[in-house]
C-alpha cells in the first residue's frame, strides 16, 4: 500500500462544527490525553515502544524502518514500495503468503505502507496472537526469501496498483505525478514514492537483495506493540526474536543531501490527462519540515483556509461565487521538507481562469489581513478534535507515535502538538502566511482533458526543467541468498496464548414520548461522543425519476436551519470540533454527528434544528445541487464506481434498488424543492427514527442528551410510510461492457442476487462470500493478484440490505487483460459453488469474519454505524455480542446450501474500460456480450437501453 494524499471528492455532506454564535464564541474544553508508552533500546539498536491499554480487544504490532521513497536507488524510482511488497510474502520459514494467512486465520487484519521516510508493516489481532505476529518480524527482519517468483510477482502487482490508483482516476496524475515532481527542485523528495512503470520493469532481483542488505536492519527498525498485552511478557519475547539479530557489518548507505537552489521566480504548467471531467488547479508552495517551529501555525492557517464548510476556500471558491466543486489547501510537513498546496477543481460550466483569480484573492487575503479571533478558534478547536478521535483506538495511538518518530525523532511530538497548536495566535497565522505563500516561489499548474491538448505539445510537457538530483546506487548484495525450508523443516510460529477478553458495551434503550427510539451504548472512557439518527426509507423510497433524493435531502438540511443560514450552522459549529455527516443508504437516512462530550449541549440543539426545522431555501437548493451533479460527473468517469452502478442497474434494473443512492446529474437537477420538503414532511419523523448514542457518555447522559435535543420532535398523526418493494423480481442474467476510452484500468464487478440481511441464510452466505473474496486468502486474491500479478487487488462483499441484496466480486487490472479476469472471477465463483470446504479451511474463515467484525465495532462510530444497521435492518441489538457466534455455526453442508446462489451462469457481470484492447476477445468467449459507449450511457433508463 502506497501512503499518500489524493485528490478526492465525496457525495456525503460533510461539515465540521461547533456550537454557539460568533460573538459569544468562546473554545470548548478539549483535551486529548497523553499518549503512554515506556520505551527501550535492545544492544542492536532496535527501538521498542509498549503502549499497554488492559481495555482493548486487540493488539497492533508495527514495525516502522527508516528507509522510504527517498532512498530508491538511482534509475528505480519505486523501489522502497516495490520492496514493501516484497518483505511482506516470503520468509526461510514462511511460504508465500504465509504470513497474510496467518494473520486472517487469527481474526486479525495486516498492511504496510511507504512514504519518503519510512516503510512500516503493521498487524491488528487478538492478543492472544501477540507472539506470533513478533515472530513473523523477526523472520522478515533477518530471514526474508527474496527469489525471482516473488520478485515477479510483487512487481507486477505494484504496478497494477500504479495503474490504479494513478491512471484510472482522473486525477491521479495530477496528484501522484504533475504536482509531486513540481512540488520539490532538487531535492530528495521530488520522485514520486510509486515509481513508474518503466523503472519498476529495469528493476532486477539483485536490486532487491542489495535493497535489503543496505537498509533493513535492527539498528534501522522501530517497533511498536499497543494494546492488550503483558509489558513484561513482550520484553521476554521481543528479546527472544530480536537480541540475537544482527547488523551487517557495512554501514548503511548515505546520500550527501543536494543544496537545493531557493525557487525565487514564479513557474506554469500545464498537464494533460484522458477523462478529466472538471479542469483542475492547483498553486504549490515550498513548505516547512515537520520539526519547524512553524508547522503548528501552518496546520491552523490551513485549518483557517480549507477545513469544514465554514473555512474561507470553501465559503468563497464553492459556496459563495461557486466557480469551484471543490477548493483545499493542505500543509504537508516530512522529516527533511515539506510543502503547501492548493487544489481546486473548477465547477463545470466556469472558466478556469475565474478560479485561479479566487483562488489568489484567498491567498493575498490570508497574507494581507490578520485572521479574526474566531477563526482562530474554530481552527484550533478542530485539530484538537481530531487529535482526540485519532487517540481511539490502541492502533490508532500507534500510528501517531510511530509517525512522530519518523518525522521529528521525538515520541513526545504528539503531546507537544498540542500545545503548540493552542498557543498558535492570529499574528502567528500571517506571519507564516506572508513568509511560506511567496508568489515568487509559486508553481502554478493548470490540468485539463487530453481533448485540449494543442498540436506538438508533448506528453511530458508538465515536467520540472529543474535538475533531479542523483541518487546512490546500493552496493551489492554479499549475503547468501536464503531459501524456502521444505516443509519438514521449517519453524513452526508460536502457538497462541491466552486469550485476553474484552468486556462488550453495556446496550441500554428506551422510547421517548414522541415514538423516538433511543439507543445508548458507552464504549470508551474519553471525552467524545457519537450520534447517530437513523430515519427508516432511504433511497429506495426515491420516485424512479428523482434518485438521489433522500440522499440530497439529508445533504440540503445541514444547509440552512431554523434562524441559522448555512454559513452559521457551519461557524457556529466548527469552534465546537464537531464533525456532522448526512446521507441515504439503500434502506435508511443517516444523520451522524460526533463531538467532543464538551460541546454536546451546543451541537445538540444544532442537530435539533437540522431535523425538525430546516429551511430548505432555494438559493441553497441550488448551491447544493450545483455541487452534487459536479461531484457525481467526476465519480462517473471513474471506473470502479460507474462500473458498481451500472451492475446495481443491470441487476435490479428498475426496482428502487437498481437506482443510485447519489442519484446522477439528470436526476439531481430534476429536484425541486417541493420534492425536498415533501420527502423530509413523509418521512422524517420520530416514530420512523432511532438516535444511537455511543462514546463516553453514560445511559443516562445519552437519554437526557436525547430528550432535550430531539424530546420535542412532533409526531405527525397520519399513518408511517411504506416501501411497498426494493429489490424486485430477479432479473436474468447480462454480460455488460461499457466503452470509456482512456480509461488506464478496466474495472470488472460480478455479482449474484443474496438474502436480506434478517433471513438466517444470510449467515452461511457471508462465509461463502470470505471464501469466495474475504481478505487476502479469499479465492479471488489468490487468484487474480497472488498468483497472477493481474491486480492490486480483488475482493467481494456482501452488504447487508432489507430485501435481497447483491453479492459482488470487484476488481481493476489493464485493459489487456479485461477478458481473462473476468473468467477467473467467474471460474471462483463456481469453485465455490461446487468444491467441499475442509472443516479447518472454514473455521479459518469464520474467525477472520467474526474478527473483521469485532475491530470494526471497535471505534464510537464503528459500533454507532452497526448499531444504526441494525435498527434498519431489524437485527436484535445483542448482534454485536452473537454476530461471531451465528457465524462459526455454519457447517460444510450449509455454506454449500448458501453458495448454490454462486452461479456464474447466472451472474450478472460488468466491466468498464477502454475497450479497444479486450472487446472483440471477450465477445467470442461471451457472444451474449453487450457494449455501450460511456457517452450513451443512461443509467436513469432501467434497462440501459439493451
Amino acid at each position: 500500500m502506497l501512503r499518500s494524499l489524493l485528490l478526492g471528492s465525496s457525495l456525503a455532506v460533510l461539515i465540521s462544527a461547533a456550537p454557539m454564535t460568533v460573538a459569544a464564541q468562546v473554545a470548548p474544553d478539549i483535551a486529548p490525553p497523553p499518549l503512554e508508552f515506556t520505551h527501550r533500546e535492545l544492544s542492536n539498536g532496535l527501538d521498542v515502544y509498549a503502549m499497554p491499554d488492559a481495555t482493548a480487544g486487540t493488539v497492533t504490532v508495527q514495525l516502522w524502518y527508516d528507509v522510504g521513497g527517498k532512498d530508491d536507488p538511482q534509475g528505480r524510482s519505486g523501489f522502497a514500495h516495490l520492496f514493501e511488497h516484497i518483505l511482506s510474502r516470503k520468509t526461510v520459514n514462511i511460504p508465500y503468503g504465509g504470513i497474510s494467512t496467518m494473520v486472517e486465520n487469527a481474526g486479525g487484519a495486516r498492511n504496510a505502507s511507504t512514504g519518503q521516510d519510512f516503510t512500516n508493516y503493521y498487524e491488528t489481532v487478538p492478543p492472544q496472537y501477540l507472539e506470533t505476529m513478533l515472530w513473523t518480524h523477526a523472520e522478515r527482519m533477518a530471514r526474508p526469501v527474496v527469489d525471482q517468483a516473488v520478485f515477479d510477482a510483487e512487481r507486477s502487482i505494484v504496478q497494477e496498483e500504479l495503474r490504479q490508483r494513478v491512471y484510472a482516476p482522473p486525477y491521479g496524475r495530477l496528484q501522484r505525478f504533475v504536482i509531486g515532481d513540481n512540488a520539490y527542485d532538487e531535492h530528495v523528495y521530488r520522485r514520486s514514492v510509486i515509481g513508474s512503470l518503466e523503472e519498476l520493469d529495469a528493476a532486477g532481483i539483485d536490486d532487491a537483495r542489495a535493497f535489503h542488505e543496505a537498509y533493513y536492519r535492527p539498528a534501522t527498525a522501530t517497533m511498536i506493540v499497543s494494546g492488550n498485552f503483558d509489558p513484561a511478557e513482550l520484553d521476554r519475547l521481543v528479546d527472544q526474536y530480536f537480541g540475537d539479530i544482527r547488523n551487517p557489518d557495512r554501514p548503511v548507505p548515505v546520500l550527501e543531501r543536494p543544496v537545493p537552489t531557493p525557487r525565487t521566480q514564479p513557474r506554469s504548467v500545464i498537464a494533460y490527462a484522458p477523462n478529466v471531467p472538471l479542469p483542475a488547479i492547483a498553486a504549490v508552495f515550498p513548505g516547512v519540515d515537520a520539526r519547524s517551529g512553524d508547522s503548528a501555525a501552518l496546520d491552523v492557517m490551513s485549518a483557517v483556509m480549507s477545513r469544514g464548510q465554514s473555512s474561507r476556500l470553501f465559503q468563497s471558491l464553492v459556496y459563495g461565487s461557486q466557480v469551484a466543486a471543490s477548493a483545499g489547501l493542505g500543509a504537508n510537513a516530512d522529516e527533511e521538507g515539506g510543502t503547501l498546496t492548493a487544489n481546486v477543481t473548477v465547477a463545470a460550466g466556469r472558466e478556469i481562469e475565474e478560479a485561479e483569480a479566487a483562488l489568489n484573492a484567498e491567498l493575498a487575503r490570508i497574507r494581507d489581513e490578520p485572521i479574526t479571533d474566531a477563526e482562530l478558534i474554530e481552527a484550533q478547536t478542530e485539530l484538537l478534535a481530531a487529535d482526540l478521535r485519532q487517540r481511539e483506538t490502541a492502533s490508532g495511538r500507534a500510528f501517531m507515535l510511530g509517525n512522530a518518530v519518523v518525522a521529528e525523532n521525538d515520541p513526545r511530538a504528539p503531546d507537544r502538538r498540542v500545545q503548540q497548536i493552542r498557543a498558535v495566535t492570529a499574528a502567528d497565522v500571517q506571519r507564516v502566511a506572508r513568509r511560506y505563500l511567496d508568489e515568487n516561489a509559486r508553481v502554478s499548474i493548470r490540468y485539463l482533458d487530453e481533448s485540449q491538448r494543442p498540436e506538438g505539445v508533448a506528453e511530458d510537457s508538465w515536467k520540472n526543467p529543474a535538475p533531479m538530483p542523483t541518487f546512490l546506487s546500493v552496493p551489492p548484495a554479499i549475503l547468501p541468498a536464503n531459501e524456502l525450508r521444505a516443509e519438514g523443516e521449517r519453524e513452526a510460529p508460536p502457538a497462541p496464548g491466552e486469550p485476553r477478553v474484552k468486556a462488550a458495551p453495556e446496550i441500554v434503550e428506551r422510547t421517548l414520548s414522541n415514538g423516538l427510539r433511543v439507543i445508548v451504548a458507552r464504549s470508551t472512557d474519553l471525552p467524545i461522543m457519537n450520534a447517530q439518527l437513523v430515519i427508516a426509507g432511504g433511497a429506495a423510497s426515491d420516485p424512479a425519476d428523482r434518485a438521489g433524493l433522500a440522499d440530497f435531502t439529508a445533504g440540503l438540511a445541514t444547509q440552512g436551519a431554523g434562524d441559522r443560514s448555512a454559513p452559521e450552522i457551519a461557524r457556529s459549529l466548527e469552534a465546537a470540533g464537531a464533525v456532522v455527516g448526512g446521507g441515504a443508504g439503500a434502506d435508511s437516512t443517516t444523520l451522524s454527528v460526533s463531538a467532543p462530550i464538551a460541546s454536546a449541549g451546543p451541537v445538540g440543539d444544532i442537530l435539533s434544528d437540522i431535523v425538525e426545522r430546516p429551511t430548505f431555501a432555494e438559493a441553497e437548493l441550488e448551491r447544493s445541487r450545483t455541487r452534487t451533479v459536479n461531484a457525481l460527473t467526476v465519480a462517473l468517469r471513474q471506473p470502479g464506481p460507474l462500473a458498481s452502478l451500472v451492475l446495481q442497474r443491470v441487476a435490479f434494473g428498475d426496482a428502487p434498488y437498481g437506482a443510485s443512492s447519489s442519484g446522477l446529474p439528470a436526476s439531481v437537477r430534476q429536484i425541486s424543492r417541493g420534492d425536498v420538503q415533501a420527502h423530509h414532511d413523509r418521512w422524517w419523523r420520530p416514530d420512523n427514527a432511532a438516535l444511537i448514542i455511543t462514546g463516553g457518555m453514560s445511559a443516562e447522559e445519552g437519554f437526557a442528551f436525547a430528550e432535550r435535543t430531539l424530546g420535542d420532535w412532533t409526531r405527525p398523526a397520519d399513518l408511517m410510510p411504506r416501501t411497498e418493494t426494493r429489490a424486485g423480481e430477479v432479473r436474468p442474467p447480462r454480460i455488460v461492457v461499457v466503452d470509456l476510452p482512456g480509461a488506464g484500468q478496466a474495472a470488472i464487478a460480478a455479482g449474484v442476487r443474496g438474502p436480506a440481511r434478517s433471513d438466517p441464510d444470510f449467515y452461511p452466505l457471508a462465509v461463502a462470500n470470505a471464501v469466495l473474496g474475504g481478505g487476502q486468502n479469499g479465492h479471488l486474491f489468490q487468484e487474480v493478484r497472488a498468483k497472477r500479478g493481474l491486480s492490486y487487488g480483488a475482493n467481494s462483499s456482501l452488504p447487508g440490505r432489507a430485501e435481497s441484496g447483491l453479492l459482488t466480486a470487484t476488481t481493476q487490472t489493464k485493459n489487456e487483460s479485461a477478458l481473462e479476469v473476468v473468467d477467473l472471477v467467474l471460474a471462483q465463483m463456481e469453485r465455490v459453488r461446487t468444491e467441499a470446504i475442509a472443516e479447518q479451511a472454514l473455521s479459518d474463515r469464520e474467525t477472520y469474519l467474526a474478527g473483521g467484525f469485532s475491530r470494526a465495532i471497535e471505534t464510537t462510530g464503528g459500533l454507532g454505524g452497526f448499531l444504526a444497521d441494525a435498527v434498519t435492518l431489524g437485527l436484535p441489538l445483542d448482534e454485536s455480542e452473537r454476530y461471531a457466534e451465528r457465524i462459526r455455526a455454519t457447517t460444510p453442508e450449509t455454506l454449500r446450501a448458501a453458495a448454490v446462489r454462486l452461479d456464474p451462469d447466472q451472474a450478472y457481470v460488468v466491466v468498464v474500460g477502454d475497450g479497444q484492447f479486450f472487446v472483440e476477445a471477450m465477445r467470442a468467449a461471451h457472444p451474449d456480450l453487450v457494449v455501450i459507449p460511456a457517452a450513451e450511457l443512461d443509467l436513469l433508463d432501467p434497462t440501459l437501453g439493451l
